[in-house]
This record gives structure tokens, C-alpha cells and sequence, in this order.
């Protein structure tokens, strides 16, 4: 989630402005010898050599040249996404249809399910071990697996949802939705905005708030991928988590300005301006915090689970990226395993800091050895991904509408969540 999802409009590009090595092992769009006879095109994210932050950048470029020693007959010809990732995720997908994929490329776990129903994704199973694919933990195990137990991808980082508070202001973490409530209530009686979230038309409000509604028991598609969240058995649930939300705006304990809100560095800078005091965010902003407030202004900020319609009903939505291969050579297919294997599975994850899939990971690696991150890898435990179904897409953007709608009181929940059903269900009959 922490990453940007667009529009759907196409433009890949190549990264120009890799930092420069001494030998001939790198270029603007490759990793290996110019000579090497073997080319294995990659197309990735800026989780990569590309990334903005030139350590970071640096860091993933050294990884990317300890790998490719290990294979002088090979080359990595570097294709690298634009921020529009639903733009290139779509791409991609057409690529593949079309047998013009590249051969190994980053696949965000938010649309891996369109690339699986469409079978052009190679098989992984031989690459990774059994003890490897079982120390996953199982929203990734069961995201990357199709019904016999093949793994069509490896999915390498994640992440999940988290209540950030000022214990200054809020002492104790709410537990409940009604906790909250009384939270962002008591918030705003000091001069603070209460409870801030993601409501505008962005993925990310409807991640966020999906939790919610996992918590009553609620399902978005059945098991053939059929929306089912507006029938007669999920639909009083769906009004129940989408009322929720609509209690925190009309009463007060959420500003009104939430419809506006659709980045989660937003909420950052709302931190930093000392104007929030509770909000929904990602575990990566923790990082993003220390490293923008004060240290005085930091120590005052906690996080805790998310609040649940009870104490004891309280899942988290994850997220994350995986790698797959589109190719039909098996010896690329292995390359592109052994390249996941050795940069993203562990070293990448240490390198951004990035939540790894293995639980084992989390001891292996010094950096994931803090309380936080311990208290992170308790709750991916039950940690809940998207449904790896084709609709999806379509769901979360009747959702987005819907919230908007709701929350500024346009219509009422029952219009809503009705026009938004409809929708799903005519776009469902068009795939």
C-alpha cells in the first residue's frame, strides 16, 4: 500500500540514473557482463537500484551485482515501473496474455489473483523448498498457492494496519469501536482533529476500512469470485462496519476533512503539524515518524492493533509485493527463482526495512529484533490479504466511491452500498 496505484494508463521506463561501478558488471539497464550470453529481462518496482534514496538505491545495486557474480553467463536487462502501478500492473497482465511479458517481474500481491486465473504465470514449485513455502505465513502461503499446492510467485515483503495514537492525549490504546469513539471525542475536546483516516478515492481507504468489516465476518466474493458482500447474509455486515465509520465523522470523533484524505503521507504531515493525535496508518510510517519528528515529539507516539466491533474481533488487512516469472524457458524460470531467493527473500527485506513473509526471518535479521517488529510479526499471524480474485479491482473502486459518498452525506449507507453491489456485479458479468 505504500506504494502509489494509478489510473489505468501505460508507460514503463527504464531507470537512468543507477549509481555508477568501476567494472563493466553495470549499466543504466543492466547487471552483468555486456558479454554474458544469457539475458534474463526484469521489470521491478522502485524496490530496486532505482529507488530515490540513494543508499537504498546503492544498497539494492551491491545486492544486484553479489547476485549476478554468481552467474557470470547472465545478465539482468532492467526494465524499471513508473509509480503508476495499476497503470503497469495492468500492462503487464496484457503482456503476458500476449506472450510479450518480461521474464521476471515484480507482481503487486493487490492484483496477483488476475495474473493466476489467467494462467500465465510459471510454475515455482520446484525452486523453493517445503520448509521454506511452510514458514510463510498462511494469507501468503494461501495468496501465492493455487488449490493443488503449486506457488505460481514468491511473495517477499508486507505489511499491516495499526492504530498510531499521542499517549499524551490518549493514555490507553482503544480495544473496541466504541473505545475509539470516546478516543477521538476526547481528542477533540483538546484542541486535536480525533481520529484520522484514510476516506478519499484511493485503494488505501478501502484497505484500511476492510478490516472491519473481516472482523463481523463479512466476505467480499465467494468462492468462485463472485461479489457477494451486498447479499441478504453479508450485507447487514457491511452496513454495520460501514456505519462505523460513519459514526466517527457525524459525531465528530473523525474530522470531516477524512473524504479528502487518500495518502497515507498525509497523515504524517498531520503528525508532524501536531494537529492528530490518533490515526490509521501502515507499520512502515513508524519509521517515517522518527525520522520526521523531534525526538522529544516522537517518544509521546504508540501504536496498538486496530479496534475491533469487540476486543476479542480484531484482524488486520496485509499487503506486499511478490516476484513471478512469465516465461516459458526453465532455465529462466530458475533464474528468476534464485534472484528472488537471494536479493528480495531476507536481504531486501533488512535493506528498506520492509516486513519479511517468513516468520523465521524475523530472527535471522537484527533489524526486525525490536519490540515493534516482534509485536508486527505477532500480528501478521492472523493477518487477512485481498481476495486473490479478478474483481477485486472493481470492488475496492465501488467502495472508494461509496465511502466518499456516506461519509460527506450524500446518500444514505443502504443507497450506497446498494449502487455500489449493483456495479460489482454488472463489471463481474463483463470479465
Amino acid at each position: 500500500m505504500r506504494h502509489l496505484v494509478g489510473a489505468l494508463a501505460l508507460s514503463t521506463i527504464l531507470c537512468s540514473a543507477l549509481p555508477a561501478y568501476s567494472d563493466d558488471l553495470t549499466a543504466s539497464d543492466r547487471i552483468g557482463l555486456a558479454s554474458a550470453p544469457n539475458k534474463l529481462i526484469l521489470r521491478v518496482t522502485l524496490d530496486s537500484p532505482g529507488n530515490a534514496d540513494a543508499a537504498i538505491g546503492k544498497g539494492y545495486q551491491d545486492l544486484y551485482v553479489d547476485f549476478i557474480k554468481k552467474h557470470p553467463d547472465w545478465q539482468l536487462q532492467l526494465q524499471y515501473m513508473s509509480q503508476d502501478i495499476g497503470t503497469e500492473q495492468a500492462k503487464m497482465l496484457e503482456q503476458a496474455k500476449a506472450g510479450t511479458a518480461p521474464d521476471c517481474a515484480s507482481v503487486d500481491s493487490f492484483v496477483l489473483g488476475q495474473f493466476k486465473v489467467n494462467h500465465v504465470l510459471a510454475d515455482f514449485t520446484p525452486y523453493f523448498s517445503k520448509e521454506e513455502i511452510a514458514d510463510l505465513f498462511p494469507f501468503v502461503r494461501d495468496g501465492i498457492s493455487d488449490k493443488d499446492g503449486k506457488i505460481y510467485a514468491w511473495w517477499w515483503d508486507t505489511d499491516l494496519r495499526v492504530l498510531y495514537r499521542r499517549t499524551d492525549i490518549n493514555k490507553d490504546a482503544p480495544q473496541t469501536w466504541d473505545d475509539l469513539k470516546k478516543a477521538g471525542l476526547a481528542s477533540k475536546e483538546q484542541g486535536m482533529e480525533g481520529v484520522l483516516f484514510n476516506g478519499g478515492r484511493y485503494e488505501g481507504a478501502t484497505f484500511d476500512w476492510l478490516s472491519n468489516y473481516w472482523d463481523l465476518g463479512g466476505k467480499l466474493v465467494d468462492d468462485a469470485g463472485k461479489p457477494v458482500f451486498g447479499d441478504d447474509e453479508n450485507r447487514p455486515k457491511f452496513l454495520k462496519a460501514l456505519n462505523y465509520y460513519k459514526d466517527l465523522v457525524d459525531s465528530g470523533a473523525a474530522p470531516k476533512r477524512v473524504t479528502t484524505i487518500a495518502n497515507y503521507d498525509d497523515l504524517n504531515a498531520a503528525a508532524a503539524a501536531g494537529t492528530a493525535s490518533l490515526f490509521f496508518g501502515g507499520n512502515w510510517q513508524l519509521a517515517q515518524l522518527k525520522s520526521t519528528l523531534e525526538p522529544d515529539a516522537f517518544a509521546k507516539w504508540a501504536f496498538s492493533p486496530l479496534p475491533g466491533p469487540t476486543a476479542d474481533k480484531r484482524q488486520t488487512g496485509t499487503g506486499g509485493w511478490t516476484f513471478a516469472s512469465f516465461s516459458k524457458d526453465p532455465k529462466k524460470i530458475e533464474m528468476c527463482a534464485n534472484f528472488v531467493r537471494d536479493v528480495y527473500m531476507g536481504p531486501a527485506n533488512a535493506l528498506q526495512q520492509q516486513l519479511p513473509t517468513r516468520a523465521s526471518l524475523f530472527d535471522k535479521y537484527p533489524v526486525f529484533a525490536t519490540a515493534e517488529n516482534k509485536t508486527f510479526a505477532a500480528a501478521l499471524k492472523d493477518g487477512q490479504a485481498r481476495p486473490g480474485a479478478p474483481i477485486y479491482p472493481e470492488i475496492s473502486n465501488q467502495i472508494q466511491i461509496m465511502m466518499g459518498d456516506v461519509l460527506s452525506g450524500t446518500k444514505s449507507p443502504e443507497d450506497a452500498l446498494t449502487g455500489a453491489y449493483n456495479a460489482a456485479l454488472e463489471a463481474y458479468k463483463r470479465l
